[in-house]
């Protein structure tokens, strides 16, 4: 039975502009007509007519950087060590449906633990969950230099980790190839590390150019996208030279390896979520304060100067948020990153929209059928009571969505108010410092100016 959605204004993501007085046609789950509400096929008697004639109308949006296995981790050691791959799948079900409620009708998992992701795009499509179209990689290829061998090496890389140790070209092609035979929709390395790390503060490239090259050519043999992590130019700039479809923030590239960039055709997607959430809320007895917010505030400076340029470029962006960090909760601020396009980038609320949606959705597994509102497409639809193209913020407003919908089929399921986090979730850290004798008197000093003003 067909559905005809009387439209306020509708943003179709083919343009810029959001025309009034529009209609959308939905046959099945598909989008039968797009346009003129008086040029739309005419109901039949029983087909349902929906009247939001006073709402904001747009593409369902699209996260292309969502970690369904971190769990709103508080630590690294809370993704790779606790709780059981079994149960970080049913978790991660759960997350998935809470960015699905937040108007996010399509993600992608960009490094998970075991096969955690890829399980939950399955459970979704045979229809067994409701959930968002999910695009998944397995654990993330990585060397010494790179983002997940982040422990001692007397202890290594975890079995249970969201990364796994390739120590050359050899081993990472081998793992390329058990992750296709494993069904992930593409591929993630982590090309070098985190500015935060003092390990490796000077972001040296995982693997060098001969390396990546190799990977990304085996990769792309096999029909499958590669995406990596690189924050420092060297691993940013032999990731563009090696053919990359999609580099993850690209912080610290230079004007010249920006060039290769553009050169290459690569996507950049900065997911600048994570530190802008750190640099606003992390607050003092936080284990990450203050370094981890000076660090990002650090990075945000030079990332907004580069990825300026990277926009009047002409580079493809798409939008992801890192989601599934305790900073970065699922289903709470993840269109807060096309306000951080807005804000940093000098991106118009519509190009961040069309980043969104329409770029993002070139990406997925299932292109071509998402992203923008026109005939064929899936009718993944949100409607919402405002104007992000006047403020692009209020995307942010969960309160504003008036409905959803995924397949032609409104969004109805609602996450379970009472879940709740178990202890064994999470690394137990019993003392936030070391209580020495000076420490303590230092307190007691506090505590006696305090309650003398």
């Amino acid at each position: 039975m067909r559905k005809h959605i009387r439209c306020g204004r509708l943003f179709t993501g083919l343009s810029d502009k959001a025309e009034r007085d529009q209609t959308i046609v939905i046959n099945d789950e598909r989008i039968d007509y797009v346009g003129p509400t008086a040029g739309a096929p005419k109901a039949a008697p029983g087909e349902q007519m929906i009247d939001h004639s006073k709402h904001f109308v747009l593409p369902g949006l699209i996260d292309v950087h969502v970690h369904l296995a971190y769990g709103n981790c508080k630590t690294e050691e809370d993704i790779d060590l606790y709780a059981p791959v079994e149960f970080r799948a049913l978790r991660g079900l759960e997350a998935a449906q809470r960015v699905l409620k937040a108007g996010f009708t399509s993600i992608c998992d960009p490094a998970t633990s075991g096969l955690v992701s890829p399980s939950i795009r399955d459970a979704i499509e045979a229809n067994l969950f409701v959930g968002p179209r999910v695009s998944a990689s397995g654990p993330q290829i990585t060397n010494r230099q790179g983002l997940t061998d982040w422990y001692p090496t007397w202890i290594g890389v975890p079995s249970t980790a969201i990364g796994v140790l390739c120590k050359d070209a050899a081993e990472g092609i081998a793992e390329i190839r058990k992750e296709v035979k494993d069904g992930v929709d593409f591929i993630k390395v982590a090309m070098d590390g985190d500015s935060m790390n003092p390990t490796s503060s000077t972001l040296t490239a995982g693997y060098n150019q001969e390396e990546i090259t190799a990977m990304v050519r085996e990769a792309h043999r096999l029909g499958k996208k590669v995406v990596v992590h690189a924050r420092g130019d060297e691993a940013t700039l032999y990731s563009a030279r090696a053919g990359v479809d999609v580099i993850l923030h690209a912080s610290y590239m230079t004007e010249r390896t920006l060039e290769e960039v553009v050169k290459s055709g690569a996507m950049l997607c900065p997911s600048y979520l994570l530190l802008v959430n750190n640099i606003d809320f992390t607050r003092p007895g936080d284990g990450a304060y203050p370094a981890f917010p000076d660090a990002h505030k650090r990075e945000l400076e030079a990332g907004a100067k580069i990825h300026t340029l990277g926009r009047k470029a002409g580079v493809k962006y798409l939008v992801g948020t890192d989601s599934g960090f305790a900073i970065t909760p699922y289903g709470e601020w993840h269109a807060r990153e096309l306000e951080t396009f807005v804000k940093y980038f000098g991106f118009s609320p519509a190009e961040a929209i069309k980043c969104a949606t329409v770029n993002n959705g070139s990406f997925v597994r299932h292109a071509g059928h998402v992203g923008s509102l026109e005939k064929g497409r899936f009718a993944d639809i949100l409607v919402f009571d405002g104007d992000p193209l006047a403020d692009i913020s209020q995307l942010q407003d969960r309160t504003r969505i008036r409905e959803i919908f995924l397949g032609g089929d409104t969004v109805t399921h609602e996450v379970n108010p009472k879940a709740h986090r178990l202890r064994s979730e999470f690394s137990y850290q019993m003392w936030n410092e070391v209580y020495s004798q000076e420490r303590i008197a230092e307190l007691k000093r506090q505590s006696t100016r305090q309650a003398a003003e």
